[in-house]
């Protein structure tokens, strides 16, 4: 729970609770891409001394496959304008993978700055058919990030 308020997204026009609990394969997919750890990239400025990043991806089934996003570079960052922008960036690379193996038509993402400290994150997934397969919306990513 961020400020108070379980998470929750829309699927379908229906709200449903928001966890690794959950039974939508999509939302798991969703949550798992964006919040476990991407291996940073060899020009990404790092917040620590490790480039971190899931095992798994030293030795992918498919080149240059990876699992996660870099969002965790943003935890010792000064919340700004460019801050969200990179983090949109982030996002959409991290959910990629959906379009790219078909099981999307395309993602759309949106971050805004909400003053100094809450950064809100919405990422809509549609299907082939052009109807939003899943709504995903975090209200304050920022304390995903910054444990707040």
């Amino acid at each position: 729970m961020i400020d108070d308020q379980p998470l929750t997204i829309l699927i379908d026009g229906q709200t449903a609770q928001l966890g690794l609990d959950s039974t939508e394969p999509l939302v798991r997919a969703v949550l798992i891409s964006l919040f476990t750890w991407r291996r940073a990239n060899p020009d990404d400025e790092l917040p620590a001394e490790a480039r971190q990043g899931w095992w798994g991806d030293s030795f992918p089934v498919e080149p240059n496959d990876r699992i996660g996003s870099r969002l965790w570079l943003l935890a010792r960052a000064k919340l700004t304008d460019d801050t969200a922008r990179r983090a949109k960036e982030y996002v959409e690379e991290a959910l990629q993978w959906l379009v790219d193996d078909g099981v999307v038509a395309r993602v759309e993402v949106e971050a805004e700055r909400q003053g100094l400290d809450r950064l809100a994150l919405a990422c809509r997934i549609f299907k082939t058919d052009g109807r939003v397969a899943a709504d995903v919306r975090f209200t304050n990513a920022w304390g995903f990030l910054n444990v707040v």
